[in-house]
């Protein structure tokens, strides 16, 4: 987790609140670096977890070795469940093996890392999951202020026509609440693209079911700026730091 950045407040400020705020990790994990000595203020380790940082003076958080939160990026193919798998199936954690990862990873999940899903992506569907133990993530991307997006492919039956197309993008209700505006188009043939800002349970299959159509395949595409790719269904990759960085920095609702 090797981080530097320069303080530029007008005021000075405990380093833990400010690596929360700045999205690196949580207080409680910040007064666990700083206990570990990975984290210095202009060349000086630091080791008093009350310390303050002064306008002007710069940061580092040094290469911890994979001791961080880990993070990860899956194509989870149909038939898997995201998590709390009932009995006969597959939670996504199991695909997070050596033979399927794509470049490195500092460690290879077991029985005993809790990598938890960070948003909801049903057995019938497949594409985009992030897993990880990382609480800024997850707040990031599931907590209730965050501002992402998410992007899917979606195959249907039935007609589609302007008017379901309205509907979809604005109008709907679903367990007696309205939905958040949607951005719903078609991309040729029978394949919608939606851009939703919520999850709802099986939202994308219940909407079209409220306009008549049947969703016939689902995958979710982006998560805010990280995009699928061209990651094989059924491989997984580590998050970037830079990633980590970027969805964190890009959840913050805008103006």
């Amino acid at each position: 987790m090797a981080w530097t950045r320069r303080y530029d407040e007008a005021e000075p400020q405990r380093i833990n609140k400010w690596l929360g705020q700045s999205g690196v990790c949580s207080r409680r994990e910040a007064e666990g670096l700083i206990a570990q000595g990975l984290v210095s203020i202009d060349g000086e380790v630091v080791t008093d977890a009350g310390r303050k940082i002064l306008p002007g003076q710069t940061l580092t958080l040094a290469d911890a070795g994979g001791s961080g939160p880990m993070s990860v990026v899956l194509h989870k193919p149909m038939g898997v469940v995201s998590a709390q798998p009932e009995a006969g199936q597959t939670p996504a954690v199991r695909l997070l093996t050596a033979k399927a990862l794509v470049g490195e990873a500092p460690e290879i999940p077991d029985r005993d890392t809790r990598l938890a899903p960070l948003g909801r992506l049903d057995m019938d569907s497949r594409g985009l999951l992030i897993l990880s133990e990382d609480g800024v993530l997850a707040k990031a991307i599931i907590g209730p202020e965050s501002d992402l997006d998410k992007e899917y492919l979606v195959r249907v039956t039935g007609k589609i026509t302007p008017d379901k197309i309205r509907l979809l993008c604005h109008g709907l209700k679903m367990d007696g609440r309205e939905l958040k505006p949607a951005k719903v188009s078609v991309v040729e043939g029978q394949q919608l693209r939606f851009i939703l800002k919520e999850g709802r349970n099986r939202q994308i299959r219940r909407m079209c079911e409220l306009v008549g159509m049947h969703v016939m395949d689902l995958v979710r595409i982006r998560i805010g700026p990280l995009h699928l790719g061209d990651l094989e269904e059924g491989r997984w990759r580590v998050l970037t730091a830079a990633e980590r960085e970027t969805l964190i920095a890009a959840s913050t609702p805008k103006g």
